[in-house]
């Protein structure tokens, strides 16, 4: 079961909003989404993300700038096309996948068995990291240090949320 939820920092405090990731594609519709829900266009939203007792995300968007992104298992969320959405190649230190495959130069002749993928391979083959992965300082300067979030398990969107002053308002879209 996933849960995702955007909060808005704004003058008055937080503001929490459900919503729906189905129409979303790549972590720049992500962004967007959550430009979109801020009432001003420079405030800061965080996107949370969970998957019950396996992974969480949190995407953090502060106006037009690039987004900040951590996972907590960049392994479960791999398997997850929520999980998908936030794991870059660049995050994850490979190089960008090109989209166009020319399937003439591949000189496949139908013997091709290839390798099998193990658990923790995606798409490309290349392992996916078990642990979390990301900018573990995403939350410094709101009260989360990196030693803080890396340390989170169980009910880590409502510790998060807590140490930012949000609990009441994230529990009204859980």
């Amino acid at each position: 079961m996933y849960f995702a939820a955007l909060l808005a920092r704004t003058e008055d405090g937080w503001e929490a909003s459900d919503t729906e990731l189905d129409d979303v594609e790549t972590l720049s519709d992500l962004a967007d989404l959550a430009r979109e829900s801020a009432p001003d266009a420079d405030d800061t939203v965080l996107v949370f993300i969970e998957q019950e007792d396996a992974w969480f995300g949190v995407v953090r968007v502060d106006g037009e700038e690039d987004p900040r992104v951590f996972v907590s298992n960049a392994a479960a969320a791999a398997r997850s096309s929520y999980g998908e959405l936030l794991l870059t190649d660049e995050m994850l230190g490979r190089e960008p996948k090109d989209e166009a495959v020319d399937l003439d130069a591949l000189d496949l002749d139908g013997t091709e068995d290839g390798e099998p993928e193990t658990e923790d391979d995606d798409a490309d083959g290349s392992a996916v990291p078990s642990g979390p992965v990301g900018d573990s300082g995403i939350l410094d300067d709101l009260g989360v240090s990196a030693k803080e979030l890396l340390s989170l398990e169980e009910d880590a969107l409502g510790d998060i949320a807590d140490a930012l002053g949000a609990s009441d308002v994230l529990e009204t879209v859980r």
